[in-house]
């Protein structure tokens, strides 16, 4: 171990700090604590990448943690990406953008709303980096991000470039069909449908609908289920079943939708586990039904 952290500390662009607390690293907020590497350069990524391969450590990738859950005591490095980009190239008018994966989506819809840009507002509200809105195709009720993606620029393993054009195959639900395991996300070409001056309207409505309908104020994950079916929500099901509110500790159901669960205080692992149990047991009991997560989680 102290050889691994000797050489990465070699690498240039690469911070690393022992024992991190990452608690905050993630939108959920549960107790969590690792080994933290922060990236500032592709060519950083590319030989940390290289090192911790031929070393046989493992690596695991976060962006906003807005659809994550860590664990406790996380097993393998954790890889923050920070590419430096100038939001100026937002103020432009283009038909593409070639971006980094750590700008977060936050700032594309600035530029949605200040440009018109169509199709960009189906992200509204999400609150995640490009990278990791491409790799689970991230979306509202109005779309999903997939849609929008030309090209796809990751590193691998052994700390090789490669390019990936997108194609109608490349993504289907909460999912993308291209990312081999242990490649990283760094950058990604978005295109857009035009320009519509009913989209800053269109996007202001949408949050205000997010706002009505989810508990965004709250420590929560995300939708935690994907939903079974297009018309059948995992939110509406879990509703049915009279479960808002339920919950384990300082976790719970939130009362305001039911495929969100929110940490009122010090939430840990075990009290996600134990609710996502109960959740599932119910839906099989009643329902036949057992919900996919579409939150990620590490090791399971």
């Amino acid at each position: 171990m102290e050889e691994i952290v000797k050489k990465i500390r070699q690498i240039p662009d690469c911070e690393l700090s022992l024992g991190h607390d990452l608690t905050s690293f993630t939108t959920f907020k549960l107790a969590s604590k690792g080994d933290l590497i922060e990236v500032k350069s592709v060519s950083g990524l590319q030989k940390l990448l290289k090192l911790l391969t031929e070393a046989k450590t493992g690596y695991l990738v976060i962006g906003w943690g807005a659809n994550q859950i860590l664990p406790s005591e996380c097993e393998d490095f954790i890889i923050l990406l920070d590419f430096a980009f100038n939001l100026q190239e937002f103020n432009e008018l283009k038909d593409e953008y070639e971006l980094p994966a750590s700008v977060g989506l936050n700032h594309l819809t600035a530029c949605a709303v200040k440009l018109g840009l169509k199709g960009w507002e189906v992200f509204t509200g999400i609150p995640a980096s490009l990278g990791g809105a491409i790799f689970m195709n991230a979306g509202t009720n109005l779309g999903e991000i997939g849609s929008l993606i030309k090209k796809v620029k990751l590193v691998t393993p052994e700390g090789e470039l490669r390019e990936e054009l997108i194609t109608p195959s490349s993504f289907s639900y909460r999912k993308n069909h291209f990312v081999k395991k242990g490649e990283v996300i760094v950058a990604a070409v978005i295109g857009h449908h035009g320009v519509d001056t009913y989209i800053p309207q269109k996007i202001k409505e949408y949050l205000e609908y997010r706002k009505s309908t989810q508990p965004l104020a709250t420590k929560n994950c995300g939708c935690v289920f994907k939903n079974p079916a297009k018309d059948l929500p995992a939110g509406k099901l879990i509703d049915l079943l009279q479960l808002k509110g339920v919950g384990f500790g300082d976790l719970r159901i939130s009362p305001k939708h039911g495929n969100f669960m929110e940490n009122r205080g010090k939430a840990d692992w075990d009290q996600f586990r134990s609710l996502v149990e109960l959740i599932n047991f119910e839906m099989d009991h009643f329902y036949g039904i057992e919900f996919e997560l579409e939150v990620k989680i590490p090791y399971h």
